[in-house]
């Protein structure tokens, strides 16, 4: 895989010598193509026609997130991995109401299952108060099985998160980072402005992989394929949002690298992340990308950013009838 560059300074993007070039405040910088996977732009950058058709040839998709750092939109190049068969195959699994509840019922038992797997990693280390919030979780998983529609296993879904959220000031000691409620347009607090700006990057990332396959991203199964821009990436993403997303968070807040002082309030309400919190976040979040674990079947090290492509590519066999689709459950 190549590298994800972040660019958070305001400047141009040309292509020059069939490369990517960056000119900002800090002068001129190369970025080689053959190297570079997407780019993250959060800066006012310009560009023209020609520099995205050389993102076209490259295969090197755009992402674009506003002021405050939520995502806005993408440009990728993604002819080349379009397969008619695979997508209508993916539409037939979204129209059929059994296949359907099976997948979203196995996406929400994997994301209970890692939701579990990082509470019982700070209960193990002495937070007995994190037993009920466990014992909760596990009760709505067990209800996953005799639910029959999609609306169903999204209420039980909702039921553990909410569980699963009251045990974050637990975790964190609160403070200024105290949890309160899920707030999201605008968040209310700290604690929700991490949430809602890492869940973003996740939503993105989870969009990256999808679009390395022959999925589609609009037509997902638990979130609904409706009028928003994309649903598949939602659905992968709820499955990695406890172990990278929270991991992260806990890691940040419980070490002091995040602090109250890299926040503001924003001129409509709300509060979210300054420019200097932003780049600590994304900092934390391609690092734990990279990080690595021994992957029990394929006996190598796997990176996360890898493990989410290859829970793409099984949700593509589970599709096409190759292999039963099975949700990557953290071992911490």
């Amino acid at each position: 895989m190549g590298k994800t560059i972040y660019i958070f300074s305001a400047g141009e993007l040309k292509r020059k010598e069939n490369t990517v070039v960056f000119e900002g405040e800090d002068g001129r910088k190369f970025l080689p193509v053959e190297t570079t996977d997407e780019l993250m732009i959060f800066g006012e950058v310009s560009l023209n026609k020609r520099f995205l058709e050389f993102c076209t040839v490259s295969h090197v998709p755009l992402h674009f997130f506003n002021h405050h750092g939520y995502y806005q939109g993408s440009y990728s190049p993604r002819e080349f991995l379009n397969s008619g068969a695979t997508i209508l195959a993916q539409a037939a699994c979204y129209l059929d109401h059994e296949k359907r509840v099976d997948i979203a019922r196995r996406i929400v038992c994997g994301a209970m299952e890692n939701m579990a797997v990082v509470l019982n990693y700070y209960r193990r280390r002495g937070n007995e108060s994190l037993v009920s919030m466990l014992s909760n979780i596990e009760s709505y998983k067990g209800k996953l099985d005799k639910s029959d529609s999609v609306a169903e296993i999204m209420g039980l879904e909702g039921n553990g998160r909410e569980a699963y959220y009251s045990a974050f000031d637990h975790i964190t000691g609160g403070g200024p980072f105290a949890f309160d409620v899920r707030s999201r347009r605008p968040p209310q607090n700290r604690m929700n402005a991490l949430i809602s700006f890492l869940n973003s990057m996740c939503y993105v990332t989870a969009l990256s992989q999808i679009y390395r396959t022959h999925l589609d991203p609009r037509i997902g199964f638990l979130h609904e394929t409706n009028f928003r821009r994309f649903s598949l990436n939602l659905d992968v993403a709820e499955i990695f949002k406890p172990i990278l997303v929270d991991r992260i968070i806990f890691s940040l807040i419980n070490k002091k690298v995040i602090q109250a002082k890299h926040f503001e309030d924003g001129p409509s309400g709300g509060i979210y992340l300054q420019e200097s919190g932003r780049k600590i976040v994304v900092s934390a979040w391609e690092e734990r990308l990279q990080q690595t674990i021994d992957h029990p079947r394929l006996k190598r090290k796997v990176s996360y950013r890898g493990l989410m492509r290859m829970e793409v590519h099984k949700l593509e066999k589970h599709i096409l009838g190759d292999q039963t689709y099975e949700p990557h459950i953290s071992g911490w």
